[in-house]
């Protein structure tokens, strides 16, 4: 277990000042204050946790993995979606505060563009909050099509980190950014029609590690 790089300056920040009044604590001899103290700094720095993660790599051709820890929210299918430029199916995570908040590939990928939108920050838990929330999307191409992940902004989570740029290729289950403190992550997938969903409404997943959807690949010549 490490802290991700994502966020080392908040994670750095709580721990000075947190140490400084430790100091206070202990200079004044409040014992007692020490342990909720400790159990503070322990709650929120582990919002920054980067657990070790053995991604699968043996696996069928065409399978997606998590791009986020969390739990499903919702499964649409969709007539038009511009990540796909046609038809699409929307798998999405919520993420509550709790939650590992690092996102990652569902597959070996390459970057071709990030759209950043400025929005509301309404509850992560709302279905509006998807169509109305400060947003980056992802638009990667695998196996010679498109596909999409979208970052969502909440209520608390205001600040989408993704240090990413045209071009650049990731391994299947590659950490590529984050949402800080509670969210939402879409997969978007091409050709609904061929494409398997492994997982429900309300199922807990883990991003590189669950096994989330199949697309069919495309048949080459």
């Amino acid at each position: 277990m490490t802290l991700t790089r994502y966020g080392w300056h908040q994670w750095l920040a709580i721990t000075l000042i947190i140490v400084f009044i430790a100091a206070t604590v202990v200079y004044f001899q409040w014992w007692l204050v020490l342990i909720p103290l400790f159990l503070l700094w322990l709650a929120l720095v582990s919002f920054f946790r980067n657990p070790w993660r053995t991604i699968p790599q043996d696996l069928p051709e065409g399978m997606m993995l998590s791009p986020a820890d969390g739990v499903v929210s919702a499964i649409e299918f969709l007539d038009e979606h511009e990540t796909v430029d046609g038809p699409a199916i929307l798998i999405r995570i919520f993420l509550s505060v709790l939650n590992v908040h690092i996102n990652r590939t569902p597959c070996a990928c390459e970057l071709e563009k990030t759209v950043y939108r400025k929005g509301k920050f309404l509850d992560a838990r709302t279905d509006e909050s998807a169509k109305v929330n400060e947003s980056n999307t992802l638009f990667l191409y695998a196996n010679g099509e498109r596909l999409g992940i979208r970052q969502v902004s909440g209520k608390i989570a205001r600040n989408i980190v993704c240090p990413t740029k045209p071009g650049d290729r990731f391994r299947r289950g590659q950490q590529f950014g984050m949402i800080k403190f509670g969210s939402t992550t879409e997969l978007i997938l091409p050709r609904p029609d061929e494409v398997t969903v492994h997982v429900k409404n309300g199922d807990k997943v883990y991003g590189g590690l669950t096994q989330f959807a199949t697309l069919i690949p495309v048949q080459q010549g």
